[in-house]
């Protein structure tokens, strides 16, 4: 964590992209009853049995910037920080919206050191948003994500030792991963390899890890297993990675793909350059603070 001083306001707000759930909070102090956002609390509020429960943390750090770019921290469950989440962005844009604090107007926001613009459309139904997030330019590659090469067989593959050797396309949108594209994707092998790519020596900062199959010409169904959170029902980063690998391995033509998840459907637009735009559904869930007795505990 870069800022060990960093502090939250009690209030939140949590919406979802697909069943991907995140928690907004926004930036304060300690006079102002703000609590300390450490690996320990960011864990204590995720969990969902004995906290608010999440599938990671949106900080706001302030909602009135001098140029106009919102600055903000994301949160695994784990504790751990990391670069940005697809759906993270979106449901903090939901959160921007009801807070008057955009329009559908184009706006942006600042994230590990990224700025990235958003734009929220328009709210099809009561509660429930249409966001895109244009990611930038994907980068495909070993140096893209800091692959270690010599963690690696000599044809660039990551051995494991009861499947043999697992071919993947490495992936930055901003944060790794690794698509694999193997023969019939299963529950059994996420559960198998998710957790052993995720953790892997070749991947100094963990990967994001995706199962991926071409489903038809602008279609791509996927599993997942997120860095620091484990298997997930949807993500944003992790379908603009499959759609990127799949364009990139020549499986599919640039353009917009469907990317089908457990969660539900995201549409990724992924051109020649490697550009991709992210847009989909956020419902926003609830909003609330956390008592003086738990913030008391973290």
């Amino acid at each position: 964590m870069r800022n060990e001083r960093l502090t939250a306001r009690p209030e939140f707000y949590r919406g979802h992209g697909l069943g991907n759930d995140y928690l907004v909070f926004e930036g304060g102090d300690r006079a102002g009853g703000g609590w300390k956002v450490t690996p320990n609390a960011v864990r204590r509020v995720c969990d969902r049995w004995r906290g608010l429960g999440g599938d990671g943390i949106v900080v706001l750090l302030d909602r009135a910037p001098e140029d106009g770019v919102f600055p903000l921290r994301m949160f695994n469950p784990d504790g751990s920080e990391f670069e940005r989440s697809g759906n993270g962005l979106r449901v903090l844009a939901s959160h921007l919206h009801r807070a008057k604090l955009v329009g559908t107007e184009r706006f942006q926001v600042r994230s590990g050191g990224s700025v990235i613009p958003m734009t929220v459309h328009g709210l099809p139904n009561p509660g429930r948003y249409d966001i895109s997030v244009d990611m930038g330019r994907a980068v495909v590659g070993g140096d893209a994500v800091g692959l270690r090469i010599e963690a690696l067989d000599k044809e660039g593959r990551v051995p494991h030792p009861s499947r043999g050797p697992v071919t993947f396309v490495p992936v930055s949108v901003g944060n790794p991963h690794a698509v694999v594209f193997p023969s019939g994707p299963s529950d059994e092998l996420l559960a198998e390899l998710g957790p052993f790519l995720a953790t892997h020596p070749a991947f100094p900062e963990g990967t994001n890890v995706q199962l991926a199959e071409v489903s038809g010409p602008d279609r791509i169904r996927i599993r997942i297993w997120e860095r620091g959170v484990g298997r997930t029902s949807a993500s944003g980063t992790s379908s603009c990675a499959a759609a990127v690998a799949a364009v990139s391995s020549g499986q599919l033509d640039p353009g917009t793909i469907f990317v089908e998840m457990e969660g539900g459907v995201l549409q990724v637009t992924v051109d020649r350059a490697l550009g991709v735009i992210l847009r989909g559904p956020v419902e926003e869930v609830a909003e609330g603070h956390l008592t003086p007795g738990f913030l008391m505990s973290l």
